[in-house]
């Protein structure tokens, strides 16, 4: 009977003792000794021969690995509008890349949403019900061609467009805005998952907000939301990126009359952000106003002097996110000229508008890109070590 009892005692305490073991071979959540899943490693592996490459801010100045970054850009908005559903043409993006990099354009601005719910759907009320699979998947390929050929990316997420009558979801999108639990809804499922699947790519170096919220503001046809809301939205955006990753934030606004104590007030400043979400990261890393020459009787020449001079801050970069690449005829300037004007001038870069042309034998092009390669290629003699700072 002894003996019986001292073999089931004998058996209890290797089963416990295995089970033991056994329990401490597995990862607790949450724990420090945990590793990182497969596909968290993979995704951090897959960007790290350019991880000396993140964008960063040291007061006015854009840095990369402790040197200055100036961007010598342009815009590349789309293809064919909406290009990021799941028909995205590879080979245009490639070729569109590769002609920035043979001509020292070393960063563009692209519009990844642009209007409509193809890619977030909403329903009447701006709830967030789906979004469209095949975009990220887009976007990936996009931003690897990105790494690949060592241009730096501004996306943007979303523009006036969205908001304006006759487009798809019009008043979806201005119920969204409108609603701050609507826009929770959209920080968690599509700005999270945007930061959660690129951070690690540090050739996604800013995200813009909203394109040109100037109209949605002032147009009747884009609903005239007011400030507040439109401002309250930046803020919680801004938040959500600043918290989700290392990424930089900025909003593409129309004019600096928004951007401005000297004329409306700076709607986007930190302390307004903050103010409205009562959260720390809401605020804007750099601003990136726009200019077309219609502007320059009622708010300035950007090209005359130093950000300041434009009636803009000087705590941060300032980069021109917008200005007309053919228009030497009203401005008296060439593209190089202006680029050298902001660089001499202490702005943090400029990215001339551009918009995609098809000839009629249906090969893509973009509009007198010619103007803005010739005044690149002259930049790079002047500015080379800071347009690529690490080549």
């Amino acid at each position: 009977m002894k003996k019986t009892r001292l073999i089931i005692t004998i058996l209890i305490l290797v089963t416990v003792c295995t089970m033991f073991s056994a329990c401490g071979k597995k990862k607790k959540k949450g724990s420090e000794s945990s590793d990182p899943s497969p596909e968290v490693t993979e995704a951090v592996n897959e960007y790290a021969e350019y991880a000396n490459r993140r964008v960063s801010v040291s007061g006015t100045k854009f840095m990369v690995d402790g040197k200055e970054l100036w961007l010598c850009g342009i815009n590349t908005p789309w293809q064919k509008w909406n290009d990021f559903t799941g028909n995205m043409d590879v080979t245009f993006w490639e070729n569109t890349f590769k002609a920035l990099a043979d001509n020292h354009i070393n960063s563009t601005r692209i519009w990844v949403n642009c209007n409509g719910l193809g890619i977030v759907k909403l329903d009447a009320q701006g709830n967030v019900t789906e979004i469209n699979s095949k975009h990220f998947d887009n976007l990936k390929t996009l931003f690897d061609l990105a790494a690949k050929y060592e241009i730096y990316v501004m996306p943007t997420l979303l523009s006036f467009d969205h908001f304006k009558a006759g487009n798809q979801g019009a008043t979806y999108w201005r119920a969204l805005v409108n609603d701050k639990e609507k826009v929770s809804q959209y920080c968690e499922k599509y700005v999270k998952e945007f930061c959660t699947r690129f951070k690690n790519n540090p050739f996604v170096f800013a995200v813009d907000i909203m394109n040109e919220p100037d109209w949605v503001n002032e147009n009747a046809e884009c609903g005239q939301l007011s400030w507040d809301v439109l401002c309250t939205f930046f803020g919680e955006v801004s938040a959500c990126i600043h918290e989700n990753s290392d990424m930089l934030v900025t909003v593409g606004l129309g004019m600096n009359k928004y951007n401005s104590d000297k004329y409306e007030g700076n709607k986007v400043s930190d302390a307004n952000l903050k103010a409205l979400t009562s959260k720390d990261n809401s605020r804007l890393d750099f601003y990136s106003p726009h200019f077309y020459m219609w502007m320059k009787q009622w708010f300035g020449f950007p090209y005359d002097g130093d950000p300041a001079n434009y009636g803009m801050d000087m705590d941060r970069p300032v980069v021109l996110g917008e200005a007309p690449n053919d228009d030497q005829a009203d401005s008296g300037l060439t593209n190089f000229q202006k680029y050298k004007a902001l660089y001499d001038n202490g702005w943090a870069g400029l990215m001339f508008w551009t918009e995609p042309k098809k000839d009629d034998g249906g090969n893509w092009s973009w509009y007198c890109f010619d103007f803005t390669a010739e005044g690149a290629r002259e930049m790079y003699k002047v500015a080379g070590e800071k347009m690529f700072p690490l080549k």
